[in-house]
C-alpha cells in the first residue's frame, strides 16, 4: 500500500522558514480578517485584508504589519525592502553616535623638548576631535622624581595648549613614579559657545 507524500511540517516548510526569518509580516503572511491602514498614501481607516492587499498591489508596494498587537493590527503600504534598508541605516547611525570613547595615552618626561611636546600635542588634538579622552602622564625615572614640579608644569602647559579641544578632569596628580592628568573632549555645543 502506497502512502500519500507527507506535507513538510513546521521548520521544514520553506514558506514557514521565510516567515520565521522576516521581522514583520507582509502581504499574504497577514492572516487576520481586518487591518487598520495608516500612512501617507492611503486614507486612514479599517479595511478588510482583501481590500488592503488589493490597494497595496495597485501601488506595486507591500502591505506591512507595523503593530501586530493592536486590534485590528496596524498596517502600512510601503516598499518593504526600502523600509528595512532605512531601518538598518538608522540603527547604524545610532550605533556610530553611541561609539564608546577610548582613552589615548600620551607620555612625557620631565625634560620633554619643545619639538616633541608640539608633536604630542598635535596627536592629542586629533584624539580629542574624534571624541576620545587623553590621559597625559609624565614618567619619572630614578631621581627625576625630585623634579615633580617640572612634570606638573609640562602637564599644565599641555592642558593649556589643548584648551580649545578639551578640558582637564582635574589637576595633575602623582601616582607612584608618574604624574597624570586626564583631558576630556569638549562637546560640539560647548565649542560653539566658546567660539562666539
Amino acid at each position: 500500500m502506497a502512502f500519500p507524500p507527507r506535507q513538510p511540517r513546521g521548520n521544514f516548510n520553506p514558506r514557514f522558514r521565510k516567515e520565521q526569518q522576516q521581522e514583520h509580516r507582509t502581504n499574504h503572511m497577514i492572516r487576520v480578517p481586518q487591518v487598520r491602514l495608516v500612512g501617507d498614501n492611503v486614507e486612514v481607516g479599517v479595511y478588510s485584508i482583501q481590500e488592503a492587499l488589493r490597494m497595496a498591489q495597485e501601488q506595486a508596494l507591500d502591505l506591512v504589519e507595523i503593530s501586530p498587537q493592536a486590534d485590528p493590527p496596524v498596517c502600512k503600504i510601503i516598499d518593504y525592502n526600502k523600509f528595512l534598508y532605512e531601518k538598518k541605516k538608522k540603527e547604524k547611525e545610532m550605533k556610530a553616535k553611541s561609539k564608546t570613547a577610548e582613552v589615548k595615552e600620551i607620555r612625557f618626561t620631565p625634560g620633554t623638548d619643545d619639538h616633541d611636546f608640539d608633536f604630542k600635542a598635535r596627536h592629542a588634538e586629533s584624539f580629542l576631535k574624534e571624541g576620545n579622552k587623553v590621559k597625559a602622564y609624565v614618567q619619572f625615572k630614578g631621581r627625576a622624581i625630585m623634579f615633580k614640579e617640572r612634570g606638573e608644569l609640562v602637564l599644565l602647559k599641555f592642558a593649556e595648549r589643548l584648551a580649545e579641544f578639551g578640558q582637564p578632569e582635574g589637576m595633575p596628580k602623582l601616582e607612584g613614579k608618574r604624574m597624570l592628568m586626564i583631558i576630556s573632549p569638549k562637546s560640539a555645543k560647548k565649542k560653539k559657545e566658546t567660539a562666539e
